[in-house]
């Protein structure tokens, strides 16, 4: 989808640049038919015929050879015209540099695994990429409206394929057989579940998280293989309703959401991560309180589930995870000492 987003960028550029040598094959040939010229003198009238510089002819036309120049330069006035307003968008209006910047962008996203795609750059998608940028997470935006990304690709840093998320080509451009997520934040529940089914067709293990604005979409997406699906409008009403009935218990959490200009975050911690001095030990004995100043706000187990407030001698097993609260020095202190990342 890449090759054929670029190719039909190109097609203009080409199509103009083939008019051209048409015409000029007719001068040519046309000048040596009814002239006898000579086939490098057949070219140069053909050239000063189509430039309209003035120069002069090789030698004097016949009626015929006038007539021909006459109604040949009347006829390339609208190819020439087309051909240099083509040169020039792709030469000083940059159209040719993002032509190549797609292009190699395509090529780029060709080397990532384990990647994030996320499909639309609608005010849904900016807040996701703002957040994927916040965790140095590796990310695509496939987008299918230029438009959106207000100005030139050349000067958008991110990785993008422009194309219908709903294609399995574009899909495949993005390397969704190679991606370990999925966010399709698209305004069309009916396209989200599309893409739904398409990316769990083309990858099975990818993880899928929709967007969706009705209720009964909700099932849909569930069905068609998406882990979370979020109900953006939904959301922020209880959330606009909180402020009132729980002011406090909001402002708590829009401090661990990131949302206020604070230094605390909150973290998560696989036991992958940890450096394996630290694994298969205790709460306790890890002590990340004392070491860091960092607190276990809860505990993530496959077969519990999620454990809130977990007690001092519980054990961190493979496939656990841990969940820190505390501010941005003391993360950046335990993730030099525990962890391997």
């Amino acid at each position: 989808m890449v090759s054929l987003f670029v190719n039909k960028r190109l097609r203009r550029l080409v199509r103009a640049l083939i008019l051209a040598l048409i015409s000029i094959l007719i001068g040519v040939s046309t000048y040596m038919y009814l002239e006898g010229f000579s086939l490098v003198d057949a070219f140069y009238m053909t050239v000063i015929t189509l430039s309209t510089v003035g120069f002069n002819e090789v030698k004097p036309l016949s009626n015929a050879g006038q007539l021909f120049t006459s109604f040949y330069i009347i006829g390339n006035l609208a190819i020439f015209a087309y051909l240099v307003s083509t040169l020039t968008s792709y030469i000083f209006e940059g159209e040719l540099q993002q032509t190549l910047n797609i292009f190699f962008m395509g090529q780029e996203v060709k080397k990532l695994k384990n990647h994030i795609i996320v499909c639309g750059f609608g005010r849904n998608g900016r807040k996701v990429i703002e957040e994927l940028l916040k965790s140095k997470e590796r990310f695509v935006i496939v987008e299918k409206d230029e438009n959106v990304f207000e100005g030139s690709l050349k000067s958008y840093r991110y990785q993008t394929i422009i194309g219908d998320a709903t294609l399995d080509e574009t899909m495949m451009d993005a390397g969704v057989d190679r991606a370990a997520s999925i966010i399709t934040t698209l305004p069309n529940d009916a396209e989200n579940v599309f893409i739904t089914l398409t990316s769990k067709e083309l990858n099975k293990n990818i993880r899928v998280i929709s967007r969706a604005s009705d209720e009964r979409t909700e099932k849909k997406l569930y069905r068609a293989g998406a882990s979370h699906v979020i109900m953006p409008d939904a959301l922020g009403g209880i959330h606009m309703a909180q402020i009132i009935t729980k002011p406090f218990v909001i402002e708590l959490l829009n401090i661990l959401n990131g949302m206020t200009d604070t230094d605390y975050s909150l973290e998560e911690v696989s036991y992958s991560h940890l450096r394996p001095e630290f694994r298969d030990k205790t709460i306790r004995e890890l002590n990340i309180r004392g070491k860091t100043g960092l607190s276990i706000l809860g505990f993530k187990d496959p077969v519990k589930g999620m454990i809130f407030n977990p007690e001092p001698n519980m054990r961190i097993k493979k496939e656990d995870v841990i969940i820190l609260l505390g501010n941005k020095s003391d993360v950046y202190k335990f993730r030099k000492e525990f962890t391997n990342t």
